[in-house]
């Protein structure tokens, strides 16, 4: 007998009432977003161990590059009266750059393991030359008598000097030097080696130097432009180089057995003189301990850097928080799927079973980052697709005790799957076919549900 109470009323209602049910699925798609967020959070948070378990080793080893100079510095006294007629000392630093820059190198990387984690290092085989053309004290607003030449330094920028693995010794003109470590003057490197050079205005008219550097680093090598001209020819057996800095390559060529790069830069690709006094480029403040190397590369702003960074061809963590970002757009379209099937098939499910189906599809992302450590991240897709549409299928054989309905909603979770797929290995159409996926989506939708009369959908039921 029907009950025709309020509560009875109230009940039936509930049970057959389409913008009820819509409603409660919306409610669950919100409430499923909260998993996400953490599934989000959680990517991240193994994304800044991979991150710590690098800075590990690269601070063992060498963290990322840059070789900056040479510079020739000469310090300067001068005393003036100030306008109480006392005299007032100042003291600095005048720096010179070289004419030319000729950089020659072969980088041989390396694959070092911290745990599950890939850390990429390189050994540098460096040789650089060049020349200083005289020293152009006119040039200043320090008066030439004021200089001091016989204390100048001469001065190269290295940016970890833990790299370095053997003894620098110069070639200048017909005598060598070795190279001491640190700099005496901070204005424009903060860190590096030096050596104490004697010299004379006369003296300083035309200086060749050469010597080679055996340097250790981790994912990047950087060059400063600080000649006239400046050429760098680099080779590696790297594969997946990453050309980055103030200037690309003039000539590269980059196969499955390396990279080589050719670059030339000019003084007037830059902002500063070849001379000048203190800090006029800008002092280069060092990396902070607690900052990723790809987060910091303050010489690139301050010089105009240039160089390359050695790739790891897939990194899981970018990929996997990409998938995940599509994960509201999974649930709402698996959930409109059941929700049809409710409506033209006159099915009920309850919103526990919306629920139980909307946790397999956010554990989905989380078994796919936990494989992804191990596998690539292709092989990690294929696992965790086929573990979740097993789950999902087999849960709906029971709950839709229909095999063609069961099939279906297998077909569109595998569709939907390898859609997403799809968007993953795109980088520059990504957004245009994902837009458009959603348009046919739409357009099915509309399509199926073009003769349903929503408001006699629940009376109709009623009466049955």
């Amino acid at each position: 007998m029907k009950d025709d109470s309020f509560l009875g009323r109230l009940n039936r209602w509930a049970r057959n009432s389409v913008t009820l049910k819509l409603f409660v699925i919306g409610i669950l798609i919100l409430l499923l977003l909260i998993p996400v967020s953490m599934v989000i959070s959680l990517i991240r948070e193994r994304e800044n161990i991979r991150n710590e378990a690098i800075r590990e080793v690269s601070s063992k080893w060498g963290d990322d590059q840059t070789i900056a100079g040479p510079v020739i510095s000469v310090p300067y006294r001068s005393t003036r009266l100030n306008e109480e007629g006392k005299a007032a000392i100042t003291r600095g630093y005048v720096h010179f750059l070289p004419d030319s820059i000729d950089i020659r190198g072969q980088v041989d990387p390396q694959k070092r393991y911290r745990g599950i984690y890939m850390v990429v290092l390189y050994n540098a085989q460096l040789e650089l030359s060049g020349r200083f053309n005289g020293l152009n004290a006119e040039a200043l607003s320090v008066p030439e008598e004021d200089i001091q030449w016989e204390d100048a330094l001469f001065t190269i920028g290295i940016s970890d000097m833990k790299g370095i693995e053997e003894a620098i010794p110069v070639r200048i003109n017909d005598t060598t030097y070795q190279f001491g470590p640190g700099t005496v003057t901070n204005d424009i490197l903060e860190s590096g080696a030096s050596f104490p050079i004697r010299l004379s205005r006369e003296s300083a008219s035309a200086l060749d130097f050469s010597f080679r550097l055996n340097l250790n680093g981790s994912s990047s090598l950087h060059f400063t432009p600080f000649g006239k001209a400046t050429t760098a020819s680099i080779q590696s057996s790297w594969p997946d180089p990453s050309f980055e800095g103030a200037f690309l390559p003039d000539k590269r060529t980059v196969s499955g057995e390396g990279f080589s790069a050719n670059w030339k830069v000019l003084q007037l690709n830059r902002n500063y003189a070849q001379q000048g006094e203190g800090a006029y480029i800008g002092s280069i403040p060092p990396k902070p301990s607690n900052i990723y190397t790809d987060e910091y590369s303050p010489f690139r702003t301050s010089t105009n850097a240039f160089g390359f960074r050695l790739l790891l061809p897939i990194d899981e963590y970018q990929k996997a928080m990409r998938s995940a970002k599509y994960a509201a757009y999974f649930v709402l379209i698996t959930f409109l799927s059941f929700f049809f099937i409710e409506v033209l098939n006159r099915k009920r499910l309850h919103p526990i079973q919306y629920i139980l189906v909307g946790s397999a599809i956010i554990l989905f992302y989380i078994l796919l980052l936990s494989i992804s450590e191990h596998f690539n991240f292709d092989t990690a897709y294929l696992i965790a697709c086929i573990i979740i549409l097993a789950l999902i299928t087999g849960y709906c054989s029971y709950i839709l005790s229909n095999r063609r309905l069961t099939g279906m909603m297998f077909g569109i979770l595998a569709l939907l799957y390898g859609f997403f797929y799809s968007l993953l290995q795109l980088q520059d159409y990504a957004l245009l076919l994902g837009s458009l996926g959603l348009l046919l989506i739409l357009a099915t939708i509309m399509y199926l549900t073009r003769n349903i009369d929503w408001y006699a959908l629940g009376r109709e039921e009623e009466e049955e």
